[in-house]
């Protein structure tokens, strides 16, 4: 028999265990699906899905509701009705879970937290698209590449460089681009604006990349490395003009 913190622990996680299966007893299951609910209440509601009685249809467009309160929500987007609004700004919103979510946006609260890395998150969807970093798992994949992506935002900006569309425009001239980050960068070259600056030596840049760059002749860094002689540099334009050597084009 253990001692100690060795017992605690066994006696811990068996009466975990005997509260997920007593957990497990009281859940109702789905016989269409694989979704628990804990009182059988939910579970006939959820049915409705599958048998399609007893919903509640919208008069404006037809769509219907498992519950009366569903309806009553969804109503809202057709009479424009916003009744709850926050006391720290003029937003109004259509339900109070939208609002307590955008409430967070002036508390700074951020309720979800990754159990990898500690980065927390004001939704839960957010916290969930951010796992899939440690997960390794990329659910968004290009139709017309096959390039997979974690992140949704992600596929949909990289749909962009198959389709052309630059819906970003510079309001000082005619350029545009595929992200709005890029269209950030680019309005530095009007506004003159240079956010990063070394450490070592306080020479500014307008952009982070740039920076990097500059701080490898401080550090002596590197990076890159010619296939053919193995001559390294620290810049990557510096390697291609070298390359030139070994290839004659």
């Amino acid at each position: 028999v253990r001692t100690g913190d060795n017992v605690e622990t066994f006696s811990t996680s068996r009466e975990q265990q005997q509260q997920e299966d007593h957990r497990a007893k009281r859940s109702h299951h789905c016989p269409h699906c694989e979704e628990l609910f804990p009182i059988l209440s939910k579970l006939k509601i959820h049915l409705k899905i599958h048998t399609g009685k007893n919903l509640y249809p919208c008069s404006d467009c037809g769509k219907r509701f498992t519950t009366a309160g569903s309806l009553t929500v969804h109503r809202r987007l057709h009479t424009g009705e916003k009744p709850y609004s926050c006391s720290d700004c003029v937003k109004c919103f259509t339900t109070s879970a939208h609002l307590e979510v955008h409430q967070r946006t002036h508390t700074g609260e951020k309720p979800y937290s990754c159990s990898d890395c500690g980065t927390s998150f004001s939704l839960l969807c957010n916290l969930k698209t951010h796992e899939h970093i440690h997960t390794g798992v990329k659910p968004y994949s290009c139709s017309d590449c096959g390039k997979s992506f974690s992140l949704l935002c992600n596929l949909k900006t990289h749909k962009r460089r198959h389709t052309g569309l630059k819906p970003y425009s510079c309001s000082d001239c005619v350029k545009s681009f595929t992200t709005s980050t890029e269209l950030k960068v680019h309005q530095r070259t009007h506004t003159g604006e240079k956010p990063y600056s070394c450490f070592d030596c306080g020479v500014r840049f307008s952009q982070r990349c740039t920076l990097k760059q500059h701080e490898r002749i401080h550090t002596g860094e590197k990076p890159y490395s010619c296939s053919d002689c193995g001559r390294i540099f620290s810049q990557p334009g510096p390697l291609k003009r070298h390359e030139r050597i070994h290839t004659g084009v």
